[in-house]
């Protein structure tokens, strides 16, 4: 039998109901024309070098022409959403598709404990697929999320097959999503935690509505102190990494090393698509994963849309994905776009085409912090100003939208939050012009706390005519004892999550202060008691100096 014709005789016909779905899927999402009929065999033993058994669905085109294989990783089964969204619309278009569960999930042998045999597991189905009659020697791998993770793990050795990966709102390092801010990245990862722990314990549509739920349903268990021993509010299966994580404050810690596939970042040369949100969780990683690649002259294309990690447009990155492996695996047609970079530039609601990220050229504006809450274009002529708010860990500053894996997240109206006493708020005057840049921003605080245990929270928003405040990007950082020493006036420095926004005229750019985002960061309980542990709290007041001695500033 040749390698370009798959054996049938243990696959049947792609199902009539989710044939026609994903007829409509390709049709709502404007995907290419399907190349042919698609078969399926389900439950496919892939052995490991330990002995463990991965299960795998494999979508089959119908086709006498070589095919390549797109490898899909996934922890979160093989069935509803995911064999709908990647089986069959890859395979339709003549890809063998094969959709694993990972190592202890859904019917995969041996324990799943995120990240640490993804590499092994990786290159072991790999060395499976050389054995298939049906693998031409052309593989590519895509997915978002734990699906990107699992494609940089294949990509820690790449395999000489590996010709094209599409890597959508994906992370490279589990510990730098959880701690790369400083306070734990808590409901993100709590959230994530509770997902895994019901998904075999529930159908998908369940699943989907305890998604929904989320905020308001696992409220109790945000709210809980300690932290340490969170996951067994939820009764949910066993994650016992979880009590690690909050144990291991400290990314950089040796403990981190088997969640982490960032050598991958210097090691690739496959061409990837990388596809991201200005309000995804993994934003950041994103960004890494392209300069990365890009300073090593690899074959690299960022597209970054306004949404957050549940919402990524498909209309959009589908139709990329496929034309990505159309050029990289199937050697089809080149890659159509006008640049290697496309972002959404909020305000202006438009897309634009770079030739890097962030573009070339631009300037630096940098606006000073004034008493009465002011933005202004020129520094402070007071003496001595400054303005100051107390943050109590008893009642923490409560997070709206940004970065979070939840309905809420994204772009929402922060009024509320800013009518808070605890959060400070500077204001330019309304724009006399549009004002536009892309990039990360720099806050610089000169400030007094009476506590040595504090964070401070940051964030730029919009404001319209009618008074709307409307978050763009924001950073959190963990102040230091050194840094907070009481009665001392020090500088904090904190560089703003990259955008690409711009200010209409007639809008005003306002900075955000506070002591905290919860549930979107842990709480820092001020007593300095270990994160993990701890239960005591003690509040802290924060003074920013604005005055001719310590220009507090806002730089763009």
């Amino acid at each position: 039998m040749s390698r370009s014709t798959p054996a049938f005789s243990e696959s049947k016909p792609l199902e009539a109901r989710k044939n026609a779905t994903s007829t409509a899927i390709g049709r709502l999402l404007g995907l290419p024309a399907k190349r042919n009929k698609v078969r399926v065999e389900r439950a496919v033993n892939v052995p490991m070098r330990d002995g463990v058994t991965l299960l795998a669905d494999h979508y089959i085109p119908v086709t006498h022409e070589p095919a390549p294989t797109i490898l899909i990783r996934c922890p979160y089964g093989r069935g509803f959403p995911y064999d709908l969204m990647t089986g069959p619309p890859f395979a339709e278009r003549g890809y063998h598709v094969l959709l694993q569960s990972t190592r202890g999930t859904f019917g995969s042998g041996g324990t799943h404990r995120p990240g640490a045999d993804e590499p092994n597991d990786a290159q072991d189905t790999v060395a499976w697929l050389r054995t298939q009659d049906w693998f031409d020697g052309r593989l590519a791998t895509a997915g978002g999320s734990y699906l990107g993770f699992t494609q940089w793990a294949l990509a820690m050795d790449p395999p000489p097959e590996l010709t094209a990966m599409v890597v959508m709102i994906g992370v490279h390092d589990l510990g730098l999503a959880g701690y790369s801010q400083g306070p734990l990245d808590l409901f993100n990862i709590l959230s994530w935690c509770d997902l895994l722990s019901h998904q075999e314990q529930v159908g998908p549509m369940r699943g989907l509505l305890r998604m929904v739920r989320a905020e308001r349903r696992l409220a109790p268990v945000l709210n809980r102190l300690p932290l340490r021993g969170a996951m067994d509010d939820t009764s949910g299966k066993a994650t016992p990494w979880f009590d690690e994580w909050v144990d291991h404050t400290d990314p950089n810690d040796p403990y981190w090393e088997p969640y982490r596939v960032a050598d991958a970042l210097q090691r690739s040369t496959v061409p990837t698509l990388l596809i991201g949100g200005w309000h995804d969780f993994f934003l950041t990683q994103t960004l890494q994963q392209y300069e990365s690649l890009r300073s090593r002259n690899v074959d690299v294309a960022l597209t970054v849309g306004p949404w957050t990690h549940l919402n990524v447009d498909n209309k959009i990155a589908m139709p990329q994905a496929i034309a990505w492996l159309d050029a990289h695996a199937a050697g089809r047609a080149p890659v159509r776009r006008d640049a290697p970079v496309r972002v959404f530039v909020g305000g202006a609601k438009q897309w634009q085409d770079h030739q890097s990220w962030p573009p070339e050229g631009g300037r630096r504006t940098t606006w000073y912090l004034q008493k009465d809450g002011r933005l202004a274009d020129s520094p402070p002529t007071a003496a001595s100003s400054t303005t100051g708010f107390r943050y109590d860990p008893k009642n923490p500053t409560p997070s709206v939208g940004g970065r979070v894996m939840a309905l809420s997240g994204g772009a929402r109206d922060n009024r509320k939050l800013e009518a808070r006493d605890d959060v400070l708020v500077f204001t330019t005057d309304p724009l006399t012009a549009p004002f536009e840049f892309h990039g990360a921003l720099v806050v610089e605080l000169h400030i007094t706390s009476d506590n040595a245990d504090a964070d401070l929270f940051a964030r730029i928003c919009d404001v319209d005519p009618a008074g709307r405040s409307v978050n763009v990007t924001d950073r959190i950082v963990r102040c230091t004892a050194q840094d907070t020493a009481p009665g001392h006036v020090r500088t904090v420095r904190i560089t703003i999550d990259p955008a690409a926004h711009r200010f209409l005229a007639g809008h005003r750019v306002r900075l955000q202060v506070s002591g905290g985002a919860f549930p979107r960061f842990a709480r820092n309980l001020g007593s300095g008691e270990a994160p993990g542990t701890g239960t005591k709290t003690r509040t802290t007041t924060h003074l920013i100096h604005h005055d001719t001695a310590h220009l507090s500033v806002l730089t763009l």
